[in-house]
Parts: C-alpha cells; sequence; structure tokens
C-alpha cells in the first residue's frame, strides 16, 4: 500500500504563487508515476501535470504551460507542483495521484493512489 500526504494548498491572489507538495510513504516509491489532478465544481478531474520515476519526462495540460511546473525528490520520496501566475480559473480541488508505470498518463483512471486532495482558490 502506498500513502499520499499532500501540503501547501491555500487562498492566494491572482497572479499569486502556490507551492504543493506530495509525500508518499508505505511501498516503496521506486518505478512510480506520480501525476497532479484538479477539479473543479461541476468539472471532470484533469491532470495538469505529471512525471515520470526518473524525472526525465513531464507532461503539462495545455491551460498551465509556462505558469506550473512539476518536479521530485526521490530521496525524500516528494514530488512538487510549483504554481505561478495564478488565474481565478485555476481554483480547483488538487490531488496528487500515483501509479507503478513507466509511461506519462493523463487519465486519473490510470492512477492507482490518491491524496487527500486540497483546495486551492484563486481571488481576484
Amino acid at each position: 500500500q502506498v500513502q499520499l500526504v499532500e501540503s501547501g494548498g491555500g487562498v492566494v491572489q491572482a497572479g499569486g504563487s502556490l507551492r504543493r507538495s506530495c509525500a508518499a510513504s508505505g511501498r516503496t516509491v521506486r518505478n512510480m508515476r506520480i501525476g497532479w489532478f484538479r477539479q473543479a465544481p461541476g468539472k471532470e478531474r484533469e491532470c495538469v501535470a505529471c512525471i515520470t520515476w526518473s524525472g526525465d519526462r513531464t507532461y503539462y495540460a495545455d491551460s498551465v504551460k509556462g505558469r506550473f511546473t512539476i518536479s521530485r525528490d526521490n530521496a525524500k520520496a516528494t514530488v512538487y507542483l510549483q504554481m505561478n501566475s495564478l488565474k481565478p480559473e485555476d481554483t480547483a480541488v488538487y490531488y496528487c495521484a500515483a501509479a507503478y508505470a513507466s509511461y506519462l498518463s493523463d487519465r486519473h483512471t490510470n492512477y492507482d493512489y490518491w491524496g487527500q486532495g486540497t483546495q486551492v482558490t484563486v481571488s481576484l
């Protein structure tokens, strides 16, 4: 079993920044793909960024390219999501998710382990 514990959500003004963290524990985190997802009220859960175990490949949704950066520190079993130039439309509950797979995927059905989710609110 794998546990994912998230931190770093909150309220920020438009144009501001937040850094989210996702710490994994339990079974080995080697070879785990990690993704950050978000879900706004009335909308489907969407992947905003994901990263391979080695960090050599990343994926970003078009809506966040150039503003969000995903990174990982395998020694700490932690993945980060740096969110800059936040917009009100970034408001959502953000989740980190993991799966034992070497390829990238933006489909939430391809992830087996999920964090608790944290609200991020961007105000005008």
